[in-house]
């Protein structure tokens, strides 16, 4: 199958020495390559080799999100604390979100890192399209925990009035492409799934073309937090349940979160789901593993800055020794935290965390930590 660049890679490829938006105007990967050769040839030819492998040799690719997502915020971020010259470049990807990130790590030359939801994974798994895709992209580590967003018109008061009416999932391929529809499955309610970008969905709602749209990202969303409020708009309620532990949590969004959307004194039940800092699985020796482990070694060493004021609140919860459930760590992030002398702590809400090193778990206790947590939760959900 042929794939297309969305417009933020075409920009990259022009980063990296390829034909402008080869994608999009059918040019096939034979061309690309041939791009490419024309780019070394011209470097050769004017006696720049050494720096076109000095550009090169440390160059890693990040695929983030859409511009007004938490994802591509975090990618940017992680540029910011952790480039250094020659020794590690990150080029921060705009992409077409968590869900089509999966796809570009797989599939897309340059893209070495990615960020996106775990429950991506229940997509790929549910088409088939792609096997053995557990050990094929790994996590790195967990990122932040994302909130699910269900904005609804004045006459929609819960998930329930959606059955059959028009909802934005926002463009497709993005997180919200697969939150949104597993979660109506689940609850049983069959709404008319549309893919139409946020800006004009929710201008589409006020006419009443569209009664809801969803969306993700950590608190605090950009989309909501600058969103002007419009009589009636609100946040629709999810009742956490057993359907929903495989991949989620409970979690409140409240006035203090969204004043100009959410009443004092509110609070609205919702779900989140963990983010993580996914990688494609190079094997060792190979020269995107060489790269990937110096922008590990960098990532871990040097995390302490990404909880520096400047950065996302969100990166201060991050605990980098955190197992994520249905996912396998990639080995040389495994080497890397087992070589840890002093590793780093993450702030839950219940106090630090300790990050060190600890013995193994067998699978039913670290089965019984994690319904401890989500005990825990419910009852954190239901106090505030």
């Amino acid at each position: 199958m042929r794939r297309y660049w969305p417009m933020p890679l075409c920009l990259l490829t022009l980063l990296l020495g390829v034909s402008p938006c080869a994608g999009q105007n059918g040019v096939g990967s034979f061309e690309i390559a041939q791009a490419g050769t024309r780019s070394a040839t011209t470097a050769n030819a004017a006696g720049e080799q050494v720096r076109s492998a000095q550009v090169n040799n440390w160059t890693v690719g990040l695929a983030g999100g859409f511009f007004e997502g938490t994802f591509i915020r975090f990618a940017v971020e992680l540029a910011k604390a952790l480039d250094d010259g020659e020794n590690l470049r990150i080029l921060p990807i705009v992409s077409y979100g968590g869900n089509e990130n999966i796809n570009d790590l797989l599939y897309l030359k340059g893209v070495d890192i990615a960020i996106t939801y775990t429950d991506t994974f229940e997509l790929f798994k549910k088409t088939g399209r792609v096997r053995n895709i557990e050990q094929r992209i790994n996590y790195i580590s967990e990122l932040l925990v994302g909130e699910a967003y269900f904005f609804a018109r004045p006459e929609i008061r819960t998930l329930k009035d959606l059955e059959g009416r028009t909802v934005s999932l926002g463009t497709k391929g993005n997180s919200a492409s697969t939150t949104g529809p597993i979660v109506f499955e689940r609850l049983n309610i069959h709404p008319e799934l549309v893919y139409v970008n946020n800006t004009i969905a929710l201008e589409k709602m006020k006419t009443g073309e569209i009664a809801a749209i969803v969306s993700t990202g950590g608190k605090p969303n950009d989309l909501f937090v600058k969103l002007k409020p419009e009589p009636g708009f609100h946040f629709l309620s999810i009742e956490f349940g057993k359907q929903f532990e495989d991949f989620y949590l409970p979690c409140p969004l409240t006035h203090e979160d969204y004043p100009h959307l959410i009443a004092a004194g509110e609070t609205i039940d919702t779900l989140c789901m963990s983010a993580v800092l996914a990688v494609y699985n190079f094997p060792k020796g190979s020269d995107q593993a060489r790269r990937v482990e110096r922008f590990i070694q960098y990532y871990f060493e040097r995390f302490e800055r990404l909880k520096q004021p400047s950065f996302h609140p969100k990166w201060k919860e991050v605990n980098l020794r955190a197992n994520v459930p249905g996912w396998n760590r990639y080995w040389l992030a495994t080497e890397k935290l087992a070589a840890m002398p002093n590793p780093p702590t993450a702030t839950s809400p219940a106090g630090p965390v300790s990050t060190g090193s600890v013995p193994p778990m067998d699978a039913a206790k670290q089965e019984a930590l994690f319904q401890d947590f989500l005990a825990w939760q419910r009852k954190q959900g239901g106090s505030q």
